[in-house]
């Protein structure tokens, strides 16, 4: 029986030694579960672990404690070759000295396949990245999105049951890279298989993902779909890392399961939200984060709950939004405003200087644990 789930690392450690001799955790105890057919994405900086899990499931690294399984078994130190998983990189590893044709062909080449099942696989494989016709070329000949393209159908041609994607797209130029994301949804979409996605692009992860594990230094912070990590983050980091937010530290006034008053010394003020993170208390310091395009500015009139008085201190306008800067007793908030309207007008535009007010909706306010 199928497994439901493609690949699973059960608690898994790596530990490494440093150069000056010390013992350092790469991966810190992790466990995930990635469904059979899913867009699944592992995001964070430089450094927090995410490529050595996908090393990891590739069978480049080996676990020093916990096991990874894929398709139900307990692969964690088993050799690449006799996994049914491929890997991308953003080096893209091509043989600058073959053609396109022979570059897809050479695995089903070492494994003797027969040349006319070769022959066939390779069409196919060439067919799903669009690159039908250009077979003869070689990869100096094609730019580097074509490049990517015959990186993935190389790893497409041997029908893995899990392809592994380490930053494919880092090395593409910004319009491109966003034209590549849409390309491997819907390549993904069309397979069916299992896609594991390395990224530090916050934004990739968001736009391509079913669902996305947030890591900072060897830990999962927080897995779950993109609405659910951007609209609800399960701490501070989270928070801070997927997007932008304003940040207001203070203390719990009164809690209930569905919200939270914070008492905020910098606004001298109280703001209600939405308790997120697990085990808050009355009393506990805490940090109430809002999104800047969930902060509105609203015509002046009496102060109602959450509203504050406020000045402009800068506007940038950067074509489709403006991002207004605003101060509230000295503390600083960031507001983003779509521009629905044209803006040729002044008139239309915040002054710095300008006295406004500005509305923290309680629902899209969010208190969460201070780490």
């Amino acid at each position: 029986m199928t497994s439901e789930f493609a690949v699973e690392m059960r608690d898994v450690v790596k530990r490494f030694i440093t150069p000056e001799g010390n013992e350092m955790a790469a991966v810190d105890h992790v466990t995930m579960k990635i469904r059979n057919g899913e867009f699944f994405s592992m995001l964070g900086s430089s450094g927090c672990g995410k490529t050595t899990s996908l090393r990891m499931i590739a069978g480049f690294e080996w676990p020093t404690e916990g096991e990874v399984y894929i398709e139900g078994k307990a692969m964690g130190h088993t050799p690449p070759f006799q996994r049914k998983v491929n890997t991308v990189f953003q080096s893209y590893a091509l043989f600058q000295h073959l053609t396109i044709y022979q570059n897809v062909a050479f695995g089903l080449e070492m494994e003797n396949a027969k040349e006319d099942e070769i022959k066939k696989r390779v069409g196919r494989a060439l067919d799903m990245v669009q690159l039908t016709g250009m077979d003869r070329r070689k990869p100096k000949q094609l730019s580097g999105g074509q490049q990517q393209r015959v990186a993935l159908a190389r790893a497409l041609v041997k029908t893995p049951d899990v392809l592994l994607l380490d930053e494919p797209l880092g090395a593409l130029d910004l319009k491109l890279r966003k034209e590549m994301q849409l390309e491997l949804k819907a390549l993904q979409q069309q397979l069916g298989i299992t896609f594991i996605y390395v990224t530090h692009d916050q934004e990739e992860a968001l736009t391509m993902s079913d669902r996305i594990a947030v890591m900072s230094k060897g830990k999962v912070q927080q897995m779950g779909t993109p609405v659910e990590v951007y609209e609800r983050p399960a701490n501070k980091f989270v928070a801070d890392f997927i997007g932008e937010s304003n940040f207001l530290e203070g203390k719990i006034k009164s809690l209930t399961r569905k919200e939270a008053s914070v008492f905020i010394p910098g606004l001298n003020a109280e703001v209600t939200g939405m308790p997120i993170s697990e085990g808050l208390a009355k009393g506990e310091e805490v940090v109430v984060s809002i999104r800047p395009e969930k902060v509105r500015l609203v015509e002046k009139g009496a102060l109602k709950m959450n509203m504050f008085r406020g000045k402009v201190t800068n506007t940038v306008y950067i074509g489709a939004d403006t991002h207004i800067y605003t101060e509230v007793h000295g503390v600083k908030l960031k507001v983003l405003e779509q521009n629905r309207i044209s803006r040729l007008d002044p008139k239309s535009f915040y002054t710095v200087g300008q006295d406004v007010s500005l509305l923290l909706m309680p629902e899209n306010t969010l208190v969460l644990k201070k780490d």
